[in-house]
């Protein structure tokens, strides 16, 4: 009896290696996925560029990943890239991103390739105009046909959960001069003054005019009282973007109000804009 115990025993044993050996790694799960059920993210915000370092983890160059070689480059300055992006969820979240972060899939991070850690990029859904900001904290995805693995909550916020990836544009922010680029000189809303009389509500700014009129053509049924205007602005780069403003705004313009209508439409973080 105690001999056909101990063999029970070992075939349990067995049984349990075989089941987690699927599994076996880093992650948990086998293939990725999305929560439960859909998150409504309306309210995470754009990253926000700031100097930062480079990251002791994940800035090795060369490296390799499934006997391919990869390069880092030395700066992200003037980075700009069209391709496809896809997107990561719950088979990561919770674990350490490559530069020894914990990916969170209700952030707006993202992976890429060869860009330095961190850089800040703005990524455009070029099939209807989305952008989002996001900070590039991890390495990938190691497919040849993808640009850029974007999280969950930035996925979703340029609307492209439900086909899984997005032929999108890329480009890198230089924080230096995020704050101050050409004749802007860019407030939160949350930082707001108390008056907003002929001030402007930036919704954007787009590299491709073509994105900045579909916004525009977006935001023009919505508001009958104050007018929409795309401004070309050169930035420290040399970089031509298009502005999409709502404005010059009124005395009696409740920015809270207006502010609230611009980002359920799904531009976030629209901000509050002085022109001299």
């Amino acid at each position: 009896m105690y001999k056909k115990l101990l063999v029970f025993g070992l075939i349990g044993l067995l049984a349990g290696c075989s089941s987690t050996s699927e599994n076996s790694g880093r992650y948990s799960m086998r293939h990725d996925k999305a929560p439960d059920a859909p998150v409504d993210v309306s309210h995470v915000k754009d990253a926000v560029p700031r100097i930062e370092s480079k990251s002791r983890g994940g800035n090795k160059s060369p490296y390799t990943v499934l006997g391919k070689q990869y390069s880092v480059m030395s700066s992200s300055l003037g980075y700009t890239a069209t391709g496809t992006a896809s997107w990561y969820g719950r088979k990561f979240h919770g674990h350490q991103t490559s530069n020894g972060e914990v990916y969170d899939m209700y952030k707006m991070s993202a992976a890429h390739k060869s860009l330095p850690l961190p850089t800040y990029l703005r990524v455009t859904n070029l099939a209807n105009g989305r952008q989002v900001i996001v900070r590039v904290n991890d390495r990938g995805p190691f497919h040849d046909d993808r640009l850029i693995d974007l999280s969950y909550a930035a996925a979703s916020k340029l609307d492209m959960l439900s086909k899984g990836t997005a032929h999108v544009k890329i480009e890198a922010i230089d924080p230096r001069a995020w704050q101050n680029t050409g004749a802007v000189i860019a407030t939160p809303v949350a930082e707001q003054q108390t008056s907003v009389a002929g001030k402007y509500l930036q919704v954007g700014a787009y590299s491709s005019r073509a994105s900045a009129e579909y916004v525009e053509s977006q935001l023009r049924p919505l508001l009958k009282e104050l007018a929409v205007i795309i401004r070309p602005v050169t930035n420290s780069q040399g970089v031509v973007l298009h502005r999409v403003q709502i404005g010059p705004l009124k005395s009696t313009t409740s920015l809270t109000d207006l502010t609230q209508q611009v980002e359920q439409m799904g531009y976030a973080t629209p901000r509050l804009v002085d022109f001299p």
